[in-house]
């Protein structure tokens, strides 16, 4: 399942990606997090709770029960780095969004084994246990999110002028970094592109599992007032998910290609649509503003 694409160039991505985000971030921006945590535990409840509204959504289908378990799996990843690029795209709360990508990551150590354990129990009648790593997860947090950004915030600190003038041009560059990295890894990699089209009836599932969980979230977080930003920032964290960590856990833990190509799918569509749904929801946050300029 590894090769050269996801040892070496993901991460690297990754860390250019942080790096030119951090560019547009200060220390302020993560301190007003701790000075206002709820929509940060707004966030993290949201991730720990989205299996239980995927397992309501899924769970009473027609769906094969391993690909129930897929669905399950998939759900309980956190977000990745790719929440992030969306959030900076659309002027969110990037703060707030990698913020979350650190503790979610965290979080699901915990979480998403049990998680799955559960569902393979309920659905398909056997038991696995998952062991993922701690001091791998901790050191991929650290190496290609924490560290980047840093550098890209003590860069803003010393050339301020310059780390201006490139947040325009980063809003695109780097999700064409990152799209096109993942669209190498889930399109090419060996043992996530075997009879893709055979997997095509799992789009609107998908589809709709993305929608319904960042759509939910969104009607929570406007009912407690969470604020503009934080509520389409929030609603892409819960929604568009993790899909390597799923075809890993999936192919190389479980050995079972089916409910990796769950993640595939699921990694594969999620992006554009995740992207759609923020545009609207800031829109609505937008609405009677008088904003002629929406990014």
């Amino acid at each position: 399942m590894q090769s050269i694409f996801s040892t070496y160039l993901l991460p690297l991505s990754l860390i250019i990606i942080m790096m030119g985000m951090g560019l547009s971030l200060e220390k302020k921006d993560f301190t007003n997090i701790y000075k206002y945590p709820k929509p940060a535990l707004t966030g993290i409840i949201g991730q720990i709770l989205l299996p239980l509204v995927t397992f309501l959504l899924i769970g009473f289908t027609s769906l094969a029960p391993v690909v129930k378990v897929g669905f399950i799996l998939i759900s309980a990843c956190a977000g990745g780095s790719a929440t992030n690029v969306i959030t900076h795209m659309l002027k969110g709360n990037l703060a707030l969004s990698v913020s979350l990508t650190a503790i979610n990551s965290l979080i699901i150590l915990v979480t998403l084994p049990l998680i799955v354990k559960l569902s393979l129990q309920y659905f398909i009648g056997v038991e696995s246990n998952i062991h993922l790593s701690v001091y791998n997860t901790i050191a991929n947090i650290l190496f290609t999110i924490i560290i980047p950004i840093l550098i890209g915030m003590i860069i803003r600190h010393n050339f301020f002028r310059f780390a201006i003038k490139t947040q325009r041009p980063l809003r695109v560059i780097l999700p064409l970094i990152l799209f096109t990295v993942f669209a190498v890894i889930i399109f090419f990699e060996e043992g996530t592109n075997k009879g893709i089209s055979n997997y095509l009836y799992l789009v609107p599932w998908a589809l709709l599992l993305n929608f319904v969980s960042m759509l939910v979230v969104y009607i929570v977080a406007k009912y407690i007032r969470l604020g503009g930003k934080n509520n389409f920032t929030i609603s892409i964290e819960v929604g568009l998910k993790n899909s390597i960590v799923g075809i890993y856990v999936a192919e190389s833990l479980l050995n079972n290609t089916e409910m990796a190509m769950v993640a595939v799918v699921y990694g594969s569509i999620t992006f554009f649509s995740t992207l759609f749904f923020g545009y609207l929801a800031k829109r609505i946050e937008l609405w009677g503003f008088g904003y002629k300029k929406l990014i």
